[in-house]
């Protein structure tokens, strides 16, 4: 049997035959190409970097069906520490624009917008999106769509992008969709995270909302079912306009039976324009929901109030934007002025005695004393700023850090920790730097220019942790600010810090009233030796409550050869005084520095293996006769004040000489167990010797970056009053007795 391809009539000819297949191939292997999406289900994109933002389109369905609807999502990946806005970017920044190009018939919808997230900005609020967010549009499929045809999205995208400073960043990005018949599947990486951002987008819940204006607060009241007996607390009111609200204010919440009161500012539509809005329409937040409103002018509904503020939301504090209103001049002044006062603070107290040891080596020096005290300031200043430009470096990186940060490094603990060893060895005459033994014998100080550098250096590294009166204030301010002016309030506390000793240098009369050099120079400079091992041992106590026993004894064993090497040096330099050699004495002391730092990493890196303790999770040993700190949270504080009692959080760490100074004093005694007793007073206790974001939130929550704070919440609710950062027993028995009246 046979069988004839041929048409009937028409002789089949092969090489013909062949010329078509060939003509054919090309024709099939582009079908095959662009209907590659259908054959696979999925939606096809790519992403596009736009220098702080990855950007693309995706989709919640793998096709789009003839006549149907389709959700395509501009995702956003933003840069850690900086953000995007949302369609009132609130009082800076700009909404993300999208303009479409879309085959013929397609048309796109309005951006479903997620709840924004508020970041303050110094004294602004804005309304902005961080991390990865998803904007989805609806995208309309004409009825006359072809089944099995592949069709190109393409969107022109306009953002702005913000950090300390804002960046408009722009992208063309495009997305291949398969047209299918019937139901399309979800797309299988995008489908679930479109459709879990539109199931969690503000919409419509039969709410009703009303506005009235009295005086200076606008009154907003919703009432309606998904408010009735919800948790209110947090409550935010984020409006469609700009102009119609004053954003920064906070937004006091009244619950009700029925639904809540919330008071607003008033803004420009409300106060300037000659016609007063008759809506206030945007979308209302609470504590995982939030619903789209549209109020009209009404008298507020007895339903929305009468309950008081929800007790699981304290207020915030009074003054707690501290800083956030101050100008550069006067965060300068005040940056300034808290330099001065740190020279007081306990935690500079261990490093007065190189200064102490500096200005009596040149005391009947002028010219030398002027170079000291010079010298002095490079080092404070340069040491300032470098811990500034890395703090805000690692803050635009999207880490809770404050000041003090530094401290927070077991490693970087350790380390100074050895140095500070190694500085009290070096004034205990084990070995000298810059200054020869026969020099020391006849009564030198050994201390040069690199010596006050280093002096001016250690000065700030140990006094840094703490804060002292008005430093909170400009270093809230600094901290919102972009780079230059916050190096510019950093520096003014340098100079504060500095200020002291350079006059001194800078003051012959004074500096004469000193005895004439001789022997008992080098008396003092060894007896001012022991505060640097008491700073020392200090350090190491400060590294076993961050790490544990077992890295502990690997920084002892550090220490002793640390002190073994220094002392290796100092032979060396005698035996180099001598004539004789010292090359073996020298790498010997080398080789001891090198096993010590290795002991350091190796210890730090058994910290996950040793049993480190648990002080911020758990309740702490008593402050004092019978007066226990328990562990801080917020959910905490609302519990106890919720209870009605009256909360003293302290906000501490064990790297902070100021705070342990006000816990063995102000915090201890039986006069404040009563007081706290009589009270019904709690008291927290917020650690902060390890990072931790929940208490740098806190703390900036309270317009603060670092620590000691001290906050005492009322019985009931209301915002907590803010203590002074040196503080004595009496001063905390009036405000705890005040809080519970």
């Amino acid at each position: 049997m046979s069988c004839n391809l041929a048409p009937v009539g028409r002789a089949w000819n092969p090489f013909m035959s062949l010329r078509k297949l060939f003509a054919v191939v090309p024709a099939l292997m582009g079908a095959l190409l662009l209907g590659a999406p259908l054959l696979t289900g999925a939606a096809k994109a790519e992403p596009v970097q736009t220098g702080h933002i990855e950007v693309e389109l995706v989709s919640q369905e793998a096709g789009a069906a003839p006549g149907g609807v389709v959700y395509v999502a501009l995702r956003q990946k933003i840069q850690p520490g900086w953000h995007t806005y949302w369609r009132n970017p609130g009082d800076a920044g700009d909404a993300t624009k999208i303009v479409w190009t879309l085959p013929a018939g397609w048309t796109a919808g309005d951006i479903v917008w997620p709840t924004p997230e508020k970041s303050r900005v110094g004294p602004l609020l804005d309304f902005a999106y961080t991390g990865e967010v998803l904007l989805p549009v609806p995208i309309t499929v004409p009825a006359n769509a072809q089944v099995g045809s592949v069709v190109t999205l393409k969107a022109a995208a306009a953002f702005l992008v913000c950090e300390q400073v804002c960046v408009p960043e722009d992208a063309v990005v495009t997305l291949t969709l398969p047209v299918v018949a019937g139901m399309p599947q979800a797309d299988p990486k995008w489908g679930a995270k479109v459709a879990d951002t539109l199931a969690k987008a503000p919409k419509p819940a039969g709410l009703k909302a009303v506005f009235e204006l009295r005086g200076s607060v606008l009154k907003l009241a919703v009432t309606g079912a998904p408010l009735k007996g919800a948790d209110v607390s947090g409550a935010f009111f984020y409006p469609y306009s700009g102009k119609v609200i004053e954003h920064p204010p906070e937004q006091a919440i009244e619950r009700g039976p029925e639904g809540l009161t919330l008071s607003l500012t008033p803004g420009y539509d409300f106060t300037q324009a000659e016609a007063k809005p008759t809506e206030l329409a945007g979308v209302l937040a609470l504590n995982g929901a939030a619903y789209e409103i549209t109020a009209t002018p009404g008298t507020i509904p007895a339903e929305a109030g009468g309950l008081g503020a929800p007790p699981a939301a304290p207020a915030k504090a009074a003054g707690s934007a501290q800083g956030a209103s101050l100008g550069l001049p006067l965060a300068v002044a005040f940056a300034f002025l808290g330099g001065l006062i740190l020279n007081l603070m306990p935690c500079v107290f261990p490093i007065l005695s190189m200064k102490a040891a500096s200005l009596t080596a040149h005391a009947h020096h002028a010219g030398k004393a002027r170079v000291q005290g010079l010298a002095f300031l490079a080092g404070v200043v340069v040491t300032f700023l470098l811990l500034a430009g890395l703090l805000i470096a690692v803050r635009a990186g999207g880490a809770a850090v404050g000041w003090g940060f530094q401290l927070q490094s077991p490693v970087v603990v350790a380390g100074l920790a050895l140095l500070m060893l190694l500085v009290a060895l070096n004034m205990s005459g084990v070995f000298e730097v810059g200054a020869s033994v026969q020099g020391v014998a006849s009564g030198a100080s050994g201390g040069g220019i690199g010596g006050s550098f280093l002096t001016g250096a250690l000065a700030v590294l140990v006094a840094a942790p703490c804060t002292a009166p008005f430093m909170a204030g400009a270093l809230g301010y600094a901290l919102t600010q972009p780079p230059l002016l916050s190096l510019a309030v950093f520096l003014g506390l340098a100079l504060g810090f500095a200020a002291p000793f350079v006059i001194l240098a800078f003051a012959p009369a004074l500096l004469s009233r000193l005895p004439r050099p001789g022997p008992w120079m080098d008396v003092l400079k060894k007896g001012l030796a022991f505060p640097m091992y008491a700073t020392a041992a200090w350090l190491a106590w400060v590294f076993s409550q961050q790490t544990g026993s077992i890295p502990l004894a690997a920084l002892l064993a550090a220490s002793v050869l640390v002190a073994f090497a220094a002392w290796l040096y100092g032979l060396a330099q005698a035996r180099s005084i001598a004539g004789k050699g010292a090359a073996v004495p020298f790498v010997l002391a080398a080789l001891s520095l090198v096993a010590a730092a290795a002991l350091v990493v190796l210890g730090v890196r058994a910290v996950p293996a040793a049993s480190a303790p648990a002080a911020a999770t758990t309740a702490q040993a008593p402050a004092g006769p019978g007066l226990s700190a328990e562990a801080w949270s917020p959910e905490k504080v609302a519990a106890l004040q919720a209870e009605g009692k009256v909360v003293m959080v302290d906000f501490t760490a064990d790297w902070c000489v100021t705070c342990k100074v006000n816990e063995g004093t102000a915090l201890k005694g039986q006069r404040l167990v009563d007081a706290f007793k009589a009270s019904d007073a709690v008291l927290l206790r917020a650690d902060w010797t390890k990072r931790d974001a929940t208490i740098a939130a806190a703390l900036a929550e309270h317009g603060r970056v670092g620590v000691p704070l001290y906050l005492v919440y009322p019985k009931g609710s209301g915002a907590p009053v803010i203590l002074p950062q040196l503080l004595t027993e009496g001063l905390v028995i009036e405000a705890i007795e005040k809080a519970a009246s």
